[in-house]
């Protein structure tokens, strides 16, 4: 397990890494439909904290598998059997996924722990391997395993202390790759990283548009299919510039220092998440206007905050500070915009519409 070359030519996914990928997409669907039905039957504080949690375990397991396999991917049968390993702890954390609104978490854990110490014991490789790296190596390795002692005690801590302690193991779980990194930087590669984030964007996106064809397709050849229209052009367009708006530009030049990938590596929590509720934001709309009614602005809700938290988080890390003026001013206003059309008669239309004006402008800077 030697280190890569962080310069090498023409590096692009393995075959392992799309089927590492497509594990993961059960568990992003479980987690947006679970986020879906929530809303509906009026738990949506529940629902999204449930979201948010299970989202986290999603995101963090392929993060860390990722960063890891553009560093030392060797592709040997030691280091396949370990990543199958990490794909059935994915499993059966997507099982577990529908529990953790409810406060149960033993499932989930029990597959978020596999996929770690699986991981833990890459890192044990990789500092057997690397001696220029051995400390990094071993600080993401007993870093990595001493937080999953706290997520083993999370499942036996009684319920007061239940939500700091998950909260301090995030934290934690956030902190080790910088203690780690601090001694001496992984070799992986820029635009390695940068293909498996779009990728995996592409994958959330899939599901979103999934969850919007799932729901239309259960009103087809009914009375209020004509009416849900503006829901229905207005989903396109808002996940058609959702695509447009990440792949607008290459981004492997964003990060070229361990704190820029720091910086635009954790960010993607907010955008994944964000694109796949945008999917159950539009069933919601769906279902509302057919038979389940939520009075109040909550369905359109629904789906303008996760696309203004995909706009405004994508601004942030791709365009401030590195497009033109004309490109990066319009940012914060379609946030704006997006938040106000839940008071528009057709609040997914004009937030479509919204979108469409901001990739417009955008591109109109850049040719300039």
């Amino acid at each position: 397990m030697r280190p890569r070359d962080p310069h090498e030519p023409g590096r692009a996914a393995t075959p392992l890494e799309l089927f590492f990928d497509l594990v993961f997409v059960v568990a992003i669907a479980i987690a947006a439909a679970d986020l879906h039905h929530g809303v509906l039957e009026n738990h949506a504080f529940e629902a999204l904290h449930g979201y948010l949690v299970a989202f986290f375990g999603i995101w963090w397991a392929w993060m860390n598998f990722t960063w890891f396999a553009s560093a030392y991917d060797c592709d040997d049968a030691r280091y396949r059997l370990l990543v199958f390993v990490q794909m059935t702890g994915a499993l059966v954390f997507a099982s577990g996924v529908s529990g953790l609104a409810a406060g149960d978490f033993t499932v989930a854990i029990s597959g978020y722990v596999m996929m770690r110490l699986a991981l833990v014991v890459q890192w044990f490789r990789a500092a057997t391997a690397d001696p220029a790296r051995r400390t990094t190596a071993l600080r993401y390795a007993v870093g990595v395993a001493l937080v999953q002692i706290g997520w083993v005690g999370l499942l036996f801590a009684p319920p007061w202390i239940g939500t700091p302690l998950l909260a301090a193991l995030i934290a934690l779980e956030l902190a080790v790759p910088a203690w780690a990194e601090s001694a001496g930087a992984t070799p992986w590669h820029p635009h390695h990283i940068a293909e498996r984030y779009g990728l995996l964007t592409i994958i959330v996106l899939g599901e979103s548009v999934l969850a919007a064809t799932t729901a239309m397709g259960a009103i087809v050849g009914t009375a209020e299919v004509w009416s849900l229209m503006p829901t229905v052009v207005g989903g396109l367009l808002i996940l058609y510039a959702m695509w447009w708006l990440y792949f607008e530009r290459p981004v492997h030049d964003l990060i070229v220092s361990t704190r820029q990938a720091f910086v635009w590596g954790y960010a993607h929590y907010f955008i994944y998440a964000a694109a796949a509720a945008v999917g159950a934001g539009l069933a919601i709309m769906i279902d509302v206007a057919t038979h389940d009614p939520i009075p109040g602005l909550v369905p359109a809700w629904s789906v303008a905050i996760p696309v203004a938290l995909y706009i405004g988080m994508l601004w942030l890390v791709c365009d401030r500070g590195h497009g033109l003026p004309l490109a990066r001013a319009p940012g914060p206003v379609a946030v704006a915009l997006t938040l106000l059309t839940p008071w528009s008669p057709a609040p997914v239309l004009t937030a479509g519409v919204v979108l469409v004006l901001y990739v417009a402008w955008r591109g109109r800077a850049r040719s300039t």
